[in-house]
């Protein structure tokens, strides 16, 4: 997804110079008066309400700022206003992916396509959306129209990169990497590509090609346990074993958990010397296999438990269904689907003081369920409708 900055960009392009207002807020924009811009917007709109590109501009400067509810808010009014408009659409798409719901994202980027087919951005934008959805095959056409619209601008670094990650999930390393190698040309400080071209060439045998991207990698990202991961797997294998010793440390560091980077550093520290040192690791390897095994395991019964909790609620024991949820949700306390569960068969019960709180849990585990948020404000509407105190 492009930065945020770049959609601001895009706003300056709805003839904002005819309109004075907009053409002052865009200007203390630029000047970093991101405040003054946002109080002049939101003014603005107080005397005209019907000014769509006031609420898009204010929608995207809010987005920047992180506040969720009012940059939606800005930007479905936009839309509202602007039917017909491929940038409001994917102003809103963004959003919604921004805000981590690309779920909600679809639907906008898909009408900012059908509107303007020629519209870059929203193609690499559906195309981004559709790879988190788990829909590659969706995405490859939106990402080589993105690709071919962009051209050699660089905005055309980021659809390659997916193209490239899609190509290698399907072993085809040879497509992926003219792609990749591409995307590092275009937009050489992009990390995650630089990372990727390093695992491809390692893949075809281009061992020194794959050290010189994977040095890159993590010049650019240091903080990124893939990227130390794959540099110090690559060293080890050079025989650069003290080397190699630094960056899976960094790897483990940034991880403790990634189970491939401590086995290659328990190994690099063995035959660097460090017998005590990879004894450690090794022990720390092996509880966290330990570890995964019985999560698997919850996870399995938790699934089990909302599963015969959903069969006794089709067949009317809300009383039952709601003991399974329970039990499947204290072993699971962090699984949004089945704390819904819980919050829904408590409000079918009629234990609203209990239900609510569960589904307000539910809605800040996952801010961006429209069908949790949907069922939360039926619920509480509901309540004050028969006029009782709404739990906190």
């Amino acid at each position: 997804m492009r930065a945020v900055a770049a959609l601001l960009l895009a706003c300056a392009s709805l003839a904002l110079a005819q309109k004075p207002a907009l053409e002052a807020a865009w200007k203390l924009i630029a000047q970093g008066h991101r405040d003054q811009a946002t109080a002049l917007l939101r003014n603005l709109i107080q005397t005209d309400p019907r000014n769509a590109d006031a609420h898009l501009l204010l929608g995207s400067i809010l987005m920047e700022a992180g506040d969720r509810p009012g940059s939606l808010a800005q930007l479905q009014e936009s839309v509202r206003l602007l039917p017909e408009s491929a940038e409001a659409h994917n102003a809103l798409g963004e959003a919604y992916n921004t805000f981590g719901d690309p779920t909600a994202a679809r639907p906008e980027f898909e009408r900012a396509v059908e509107v303007d087919p020629k519209h870059a951005q929203a193609h690499a934008n559906l195309g981004d959306v559709l790879v988190q959805l788990h829909h590659p095959q969706l995405a490859a056409p939106h990402l080589d129209q993105a690709i071919r619209l962009f051209g050699n601008q660089p905005d055309a670094a980021y659809s390659l990169y997916l193209s490239a990650r899609i190509y290698t999930d399907d072993h085809d390393e040879s497509k992926a990497l003219p792609q990749l190698e591409r995307a590092v040309a275009l937009k050489p400080d992009l990390g995650a590509a630089w990372s990727d071209l390093g695992a491809v060439r390692k893949t075809l045998s281009d061992d020194a090609g794959a050290l010189s991207a994977l040095r890159r990698a993590v010049a650019l990202l240091p903080d990124d346990a893939v990227a130390q991961y794959r540099l110090g797997a690559q060293l080890l294998e050079n025989d650069a074993t003290h080397e190699a010793v630094e960056h899976l440390d960094a790897a483990v560091r940034i991880d403790p958990r990634n189970q491939s980077a401590l086995n290659a550093l328990q190994r690099a520290l063995r035959q660097d010397g460090q017998t005590e040192r990879a004894t450690a690791v090794k022990a720390q390897l092996a509880q966290v296999i330990r570890e995964r095994d019985e999560a698997d395991q919850k996870q399995v019964a938790a699934f089990e438990l909302n599963n015969r909790g959903a069969a006794l609620e089709k067949a009317g024991d809300l009383r039952g269904a709601l003991e399974q949820y329970r039990a499947a949700l204290h072993l699971l306390p962090g699984h949004t689907g089945i704390r819904a569960n819980v919050g829904v068969a408590l409000l079918k019960l009629g234990n609203w003081q209990d239900g609510i709180p569960e589904l307000r849990e539910a809605l800040r585990q996952d801010p961006g369920n429209a069908k949790l948020q949907q069922a939360l404000d039926e619920a509480i509407a509901q309540l004050k409708r028969k006029g009782v105190a709404v739990p906190k």
